[in-house]
């Protein structure tokens, strides 16, 4: 393994805090995961399934009381609080380090530190970036290994530089009032300690690829995004890409792995998966065009809900090389189960908590006792068995973008698909994002959350000024993609969903690319424009008329009305930095409503 001072610098430093036994580097080798894969097993850390059905699969389960990410406990330390914003948690660098200390002085004592240099993206690309994790823990080293390039490849591709992100993770004693995930962006690190759940402790992952990267591409004029990316090919052969920002439970995952209608696919249409989580942007310099890069290797997804009807695709992906993490064991034939998986719950099964579990007890109101299967549980995979992974996964310059798309779960107010009549417009449609709670969900129902560009936990920096970065962007580009908005959760009066989803969801991404070349005329509103009911493909639907279309792309003026006091409520909480341009277009917005 090719040395670097700086690295070797800081992980003295950091190992003279921990005081671990040994330390180890991770150098990618089939043969040194194969090895930890093992000792996991021999402690108990991790439990290897079925070989037959599930080979080189493994069960883990987290501490009851560490299952999911901790936004109240996850802070961006800048010198001044005005620099991280009203919508991050904020602490004094100087203050954070000192408590930190505190936590991470001999926490790896009879451990081992596991040192792992990781790329996101692929090694050597200008996309992308390299980091350096050290952890005690052997899941987070094989979670890394999959979610990650990770090895001796990247240390030399680091050469001699300083130009890393460091990353501390101790799992320490699991203490969630001593939990913290704090990203110190100036100084190029992050810290994780007291936790042992992926999203908290996959440094490359949340914490890296968005907080991190975000600050990076304000600073170097690129953008780190919670996007999607997947190219949709054409009987001719060619393919053209949009990248997608959604809410969690609005579909995500399920739109990058999109199965087109039978009726589609008989035609030569396919749906190529480039990432399902985390877009990489930047300005081709040749053709003046938005490429984008998943930063990512594997897939991080939540397991519930997950089946051969809504994700046939992540279902395979599942089947060889995985990690299942809080899901239920079936111990009749040593395979996992999780809600939603299929209508057979194991009869012989232990639950997430390791509890034996009787499936009849389960109760939708209080799924996280009741339930086999943690309501979070997850799997980490690796891309390269995804079926419709794209052939253009590893490219290093990424792909050019047509489109980019933002949606949200909102039961009345927003159409099944509007586009933003330009890219200010469409950074201000963006910034306006919102879902509205379930039932699924704990608290009032109908209930907006903003969550803009899906990046309201995520943005490294004031929020405000991540908008403005959106608006400079813009500008940056000779050729941007056209901005839309989609809604596949709008509801009849009793509740129910209009647009089926799934699949179908296909027509509207053709009818968002024909926008992109000119191809089909649209109709001008006040929040933008709709589609001609007529041009939405309703073909082999069952149930849905031009009418029902024709519904579903209405535009409320009386819900929109009353949306705007919310928007001006965010606004107000983001405070001084929220841009001039974006209140304009709050205004504009709201004296079209009026006429």
């Amino acid at each position: 393994m090719r040395s670097n001072k700086f690295v070797d610098s800081w992980i003295r430093e950091m190992a003279e805090m921990t005081r671990p036994d040994k330390i180890v580097w991770i150098d990618g080798s089939e043969e040194q995961a194969n090895a930890l894969r093992a000792e996991a097993v021999s402690t108990g850390e991790m439990i290897k399934l079925n070989e037959e059905k599930l080979p080189n699969c493994y069960l883990h389960r987290t501490a009851i009381n560490d299952v999911a990410r901790v936004e109240g406990r996850t802070f961006i330390c800048t010198p001044t609080k005005e620099e991280a914003g009203n919508i991050n948690n904020w602490k004094d660098p100087k203050e954070m380090y000192a408590i930190l200390k505190r936590l991470y002085t001999g926490s790896m004592k009879g451990k081992t530190m596991y040192v792992i240099p990781y790329s996101m993206g692929v090694v050597g690309s200008e996309f992308s970036k390299i980091g350096i994790e050290l952890t005690d823990s052997i899941y987070v080293v094989l979670n890394m290994l999959i979610m990650t390039r990770a090895g001796a490849p990247v240390m030399e591709a680091l050469g001699d530089s300083p130009d890393f992100v460091k990353g501390l993770h101790a799992v320490a004693d699991c203490d969630e009032e001593n939990r913290y995930i704090t990203h110190f962006p100036q100084d190029n690190t992050i810290m994780s300690v007291n936790s042992a759940y992926g999203g908290n402790v996959l440094l490359g992952k949340k914490c890296f690829a968005l907080r991190i990267a975000s600050y990076l591409g304000r600073k170097e004029g690129w953008m780190a995004e919670h996007m999607l990316i997947l190219g949709v090919e054409y009987p001719n052969g060619d393919v053209k890409y949009v990248t997608a920002a959604f809410p969690s439970a609005c579909g995500k995952t399920n739109l990058a792995m999109l199965i087109p209608p039978e009726m589609y696919r008989k035609k030569g249409y396919k749906v190529w998966t480039v990432g399902d989580d985390i877009a990489w942007l930047r300005v081709n310099k040749k053709d003046g065009k938005l490429y984008a890069m998943n930063p990512e290797n594997g897939f991080f997804g939540v397991a519930p809900g997950t089946n051969s009807h809504s994700n046939p695709n992540a279902l395979a992906t599942t089947m060889r090389d995985t990690i299942f993490t809080n899901v239920c064991h079936n111990l009749d034939d040593n395979t996992v189960w999780w809600e939603g998986l299929n209508d057979n719950p194991p009869t012989n099964a232990i639950n997430w908590k390791g509890e034996k579990w009787d499936y009849r007890t389960y109760n939708k109101a209080d799924k996280v006792n009741t339930s086999g299967a943690h309501p979070n549980s997850r799997f980490t995979a690796s891309a390269k068995n995804c079926p419709c992974l794209s052939g253009e996964f590893d490219s290093p310059t990424g792909v050019p973008i047509s489109a980019i798309i933002f949606g949200g779960r909102r039961a009345k107010t927003a159409p099944l698909v509007y586009q933003s009549f330009n890219w200010q417009h469409g950074t201000f449609v963006g910034s306006i994002m919102a879902s509205e709670t379930t039932a699924a969900a704990a608290g009032a129902v109908g209930v907006v959350r903003r969550d803009p560009m899906a990046m309201r936990p995520f943005v490294g920096y004031n929020m405000g000024d991540y908008w403005q970065h959106w608006l400079d962007m813009g500008k940056a580009i000779a050729h941007a993609p056209k901005i839309f908005h989609v809604n596949w959760f709008r509801t009849d009066d009793e509740g129910h969903f209009i647009w089926p989803g799934f699949g179908d969801n296909f027509r509207v991404l053709l009818w968002i690319l024909d926008r992109c070349e000119d191809k089909v005329d649209a109709v001008e509103t006040a929040i933008g424009y709709v589609p001609k009911a007529e041009d939405i493909n309703i073909e082999g639907m069952n149930d849905i008329t031009v009418d029902t279309i024709r519904d579903l792309l209405s535009v409320d003026r009386g819900a929109w009305l009353e949306d705007i006091g919310n928007i001006e409520e965010f606004y107000a909480q983001v405070g001084d930095h929220v841009p001039a341009t974006l209140k304009e277009e709050l205004a504009a917005l709201k004296a079209r409503l009026a006429d």
